[in-house]
């Protein structure tokens, strides 16, 4: 029998993804069009062979359709689709016309290319695509009964809730996307960040954008969307991963790419990290204060750098002596850059901003 509890991973609960859910909605609707009678729980097998069972929430039957939903439980994740309903009906079809998606309410519609699906396609993404037609070819054949039908998902509310997401920068409308390549919600995923990182960059190249911009936070990309006058498809929020966004454009590579950010994270930018998170890199403060001196700053100021608290502390101190240590971070925040980037053909441009949005230091 199928685990229907979460595994844990350092004391958080893995969760399931929008395509986990629709693809076992899936199975129960198209079981019911089949026998009339709903499984519940509904077990589905995941990608790399895991076979969870989930509880119905809601199920309906009429003339040649059924439908059934799932409660979407993120884990410890802090998914806004947490608790969303996700609502899968099968429709039968004509012989023939094999397996059709369909967008229903609070699901979103591609328009813009460079996603894995092509504009004018429902928002579900190729694995959960798989997982639901690869459900539906077994059940079909378990009843020796056609496989061909309309699967139509929806998300009850799913319109708001995707304002929360990337999905109006990425050109996706109406609403959520079914997203997931395993099945399962790991909490606090990095890697599902990057990977929102990675399609950011592939619909700006898609759109044919020479310049694009990737921020730490809403206040450094409110500035640089100003400085530049870029619209929102141009712009990636690249949180902490400057790394994983680095490594991304060496392979698919831009004209010119801004990068900006508060002074404290552009700081552990140009000392070489990466990962800008706190809990993973911190301010080296001695490397702060030495380029307090190559700034021009003297005695005092050099061994108050080095005692500060935050880098904020130092910025403020700094700028209260008249010296312009932002151009220096930004210099050395485009050498870590460039570095990553190897011989990658982009034009790398750094603003880095105060915690009030104003520009106190760009590359030269």
């Amino acid at each position: 029998m199928a685990r229907t509890t979460h595994e844990r991973s350092n004391n958080l609960k893995r969760g399931w993804t929008t395509g986990a859910c629709a693809t076992a909605a899936t199975r129960a609707a198209f079981t019911a069009l089949l026998t009339g009678e709903f499984p519940d729980p509904v077990q589905i097998t995941l990608p790399k062979g895991q076979t969870p069972a989930f509880c119905l929430a809601s199920q309906g039957k009429g003339d040649g359709w059924a439908s059934a939903g799932i409660i979407k439980d993120a884990g410890n994740d802090p998914d806004v689709t947490h608790g969303a309903l996700v609502i899968a009906k099968v429709q039968v079809l004509p012989p023939g016309a094999g397996i059709v998606f369909k967008a229903g309410s609070g699901v979103g519609t591609v328009t813009l290319p460079g996603l894995p699906i092509p504009p004018g396609e429902p928002a579900i993404n190729p694995v959960p695509r798989s997982m639901m037609r690869d459900t539906i070819e077994e059940v079909a054949r378990h009843f020796g009964a056609p496989g061909d039908v309309e699967i139509e998902i929806s998300i009850p509310g799913g319109d708001t809730l995707a304002e929360k997401t990337w999905n109006p920068r990425l050109g996706i409308t109406g609403g959520l996307s079914i997203l997931g390549t395993t099945g399962i919600v790991h909490p606090f995923s990095c890697s599902a960040w990057i990977h929102s990182i990675h399609r950011g960059i592939d619909v700006a190249c898609a759109q044919g954008f020479p310049h694009i911009a990737a921020a730490t936070g809403s206040t450094s990309e409110a500035t640089v969307k100003k400085l530049y006058g870029l619209p929102d498809v141009a712009l990636i929020d690249m949180g902490d991963f400057a790394g994983g966004m680095l490594k991304y454009l060496r392979k698919h590579p831009v004209p010119k790419m801004t990068i900006a950010g508060g002074f404290a994270k552009m700081t552990k930018l140009a000392q070489g990290f990466l990962d800008l998170h706190s809990g993973r890199s911190q301010v080296d403060f001695d490397w702060l204060s030495d380029q307090v001196r190559k700034a021009g700053g003297g005695a005092t100021l050099i061994v108050a750098a080095k005692q500060a608290n935050t880098a904020n502390q130092v910025l403020t101190e700094t700028a209260n002596a008249g010296l312009d240590l932002g151009a220096i971070i930004a210099d050395n925040a485009r050498s870590t850059a460039i570095g990553v980037l190897r011989d990658a053909p982009v034009v790398i441009d750094i603003v880095v901003t105060d915690r009030a949005g104003n520009i106190i230091g760009r590359s030269s």
